[in-house]
């Protein structure tokens, strides 16, 4: 199964994955050309080398006729004067703040103005309907549409409950609009492109402290972006700053499969995705492209220790677990107190089986207690077809995944065909491999 990880210990924004998707793709260049063909009039988007903490990535640059969006500022940074957003990022309005010009524009910008914000200048202000419309008009698949308008409307979401306004009364700044607009037709794009079968996120580091934005000092992670983020897992830690941006929480949270651990994969490419600012620790969202291919799901795991047993008695009761739906059972010799020799007997089985399999171990066992753990098992898809040797035709039982394939084939079937051409049985099992292999 084709597997992209996104690790994200520096937080994600919409640029930083845009980045480590480009490291990704077969063609970068061409993949480039593609978006920048996308994007709307007057928006450049560009990436180039970048270096964190001795690591190589690269860092894709949005620039609107020109220049890039102004950042918001992380208050209290131990560098004041250096004021770039640690993601160099894309808010939609300056911290997610609607400007329904219900009251004066008194706020400060964190660009120079040469004029008041007195409404008579050109700047726009567009709504859901708006973002839709213009993103419906871009030359791109209706995947990436419907995926860039999905991503959107959970930011829009987001602003509308942290202001306690409905959707329909959001309103995004221009300026971040377009910028956003490209991040998040950017990374649609890369991943209908990548088309990964799953799509598994690392918790989200969101940094810690405060963040200074248009109307003021928020704290860390931004309302807006907390929204998001509900059900996801996330934490904070000693960096200060904001680390996780609205737009990256939306794509995370519209894109994920799962969110947990990395996966057992065969990682095939590994894309580094740089933030502009820097860090004791590398800032950049780490992509892993690889296969999984097997499956995980979870399984109890039930022991008891056995001191008073006969061995008939105790496989009596293994072969009745095994016949009510244990998926394994086996002995294992140890040493309990005193010295004695005993056997810890243990039982796999599905979690909905729990409860049945530790009534038959009291049961049929001498045991008065038994231990419960859940385990994570990760498994290969198996399957089976049908080989032909000077032997026979015979049945080899297969398992692939993780980038692995194993055969082996079926002994009691080999065992019939070496007695009845009266060779040993390692001399058929090694012509059905060979079989296989062919």
């Amino acid at each position: 199964m084709k597997t992209l990880y996104l690790e994200c210990n520096m937080g994600i924004a919409g640029d930083m994955l845009m980045a480590a998707l480009l490291e990704l793709v077969e063609d970068r260049e061409a993949s480039l050309r593609r978006i920048q063909a996308a994007m709307p009039e007057g928006v450049r988007v560009t990436a180039e080398p970048s270096q964190k903490c001795g690591v190589w990535g690269t860092h894709a640059t949005v620039k609107l006729a020109g220049r890039e969006e102004e950042r918001v500022e992380d208050f209290g940074h131990e560098h004041p004067h250096d004021h770039e957003h640690p993601h160099d990022h894309e808010h939609p309005h300056d911290h997610e703040h609607p400007h329904d010009h219900e009251h004066p524009h008194d706020h400060e910008h964190p660009h120079d103005h040469e004029h008041p914000h007195d409404h008579e200048h050109p700047h726009h202000h567009a709504g859901m309907e708006d973002i839709n419309r213009r993103i419906a008009l871009l030359p791109v698949d209706d995947a990436v549409k419907a995926h860039a308008q999905a991503v959107y409307a959970l930011i829009a979401q987001a602003e509308a409950h942290a202001h306690g306004v409905p959707v329909e009364q959001i309103h995004f700044h221009e300026v971040g609009e377009l910028d956003a607009i490209a991040d998040i037709v950017a990374c649609s794009m890369l991943m209908e492109e990548l088309r990964p079968q799953q799509v598994v996120v690392s918790p989200i580091h969101v940094g810690s402290g405060q963040v200074r934005c248009a109307h003021g000092i928020l704290p860390v992670p931004a309302p807006a972006t907390a929204y998001i983020l509900r059900g996801i897992p996330f934490y904070g830690g000693a960096i200060r700053g904001e680390l996780c941006t609205p737009t990256g929480a939306a794509l995370a949270a519209h894109f994920a499969t799962d969110f947990g651990p990395m996966p057992v994969m065969t990682v095939e490419k590994i894309g580094y995705g740089m933030g502009k600012k820097d860090f004791p620790a590398a800032n950049c969202v780490r992509a892993f492209w690889g296969e999984t291919g097997g499956l995980a799901d979870e399984i109890v795991e039930l022991t008891c220790n056995l001191d008073d047993m006969t061995a008939e008695a105790m496989g009596f009761a293994m072969e009745i677990l095994r016949e009510r739906g244990a998926l394994d059972v086996f002995a294992t010799s140890i040493q309990m107190k005193k010295s004695r020799p005993a056997t810890m007997l243990t039982c796999l089985c599905r979690p909905e089986d729990h409860d049945r399999m530790a009534r038959l171990m009291l049961e049929y066992t001498t045991t008065i207690g038994v231990r419960s753990s859940r385990c994570t098992r990760h498994i290969m898809r198996t399957g089976r077809r049908r080989v032909t040797t000077p032997y026979g035709d015979l049945d080899v039982k297969t398992a692939t995944g993780y980038g692995l394939e194993k055969c082996k084939p079926e002994y009691d079937q080999a065992a019939d065909a070496a007695r009845r051409a009266e060779v040993p049985v390692e001399t058929v099992m090694r012509a059905a491999m060979e079989a296989a292999k062919e």
